[in-house]
């Protein structure tokens, strides 16, 4: 029996336009080399700072408060760097946070300039 997860990505990719490529391709396509090996070289240095990722025993971090200061100063200043250490803060959360993943689709989405 598929799972909720293949039978939506069926349905997604039912409306698909044809003018994209198989989904093996956006898997490889769709991120940036660029981005990854900052945020690579960062994780390695806040090992080295704080320890090992889903480490036991970490002190507890507000890192949301800590992301939404980075977003705002990007806002400010446009500087990627605080793209960077953003992401960096949310994967942590992510693995290391008392939260839960409930998958939804909320209707909202990026919004055109």
């Amino acid at each position: 029996m598929p799972t909720v997860t293949e039978l939506l990505r069926r349905r997604l990719l039912a409306g698909v336009p044809d003018r994209l490529p198989p989904l093996e391709t956006l898997m490889r396509t769709e991120r940036s080399e660029d981005f990854e090996r900052l945020r690579m070289n960062r994780k390695v240095m806040g090992a080295m700072r704080y320890g090992l990722m889903g480490a036991e025993g970490k002190p507890k971090y507000d890192r949301v408060r800590d992301v939404i200061r980075r977003l705002e100063g990007y806002l400010s200043d446009h500087n990627t760097e605080h793209l960077v250490d953003a992401a960096n803060l949310l994967e942590l959360e992510f693995v290391e946070g008392d939260n839960h993943l409930t998958p939804s689709d909320d209707g909202e989405h990026t919004r055109e300039l």
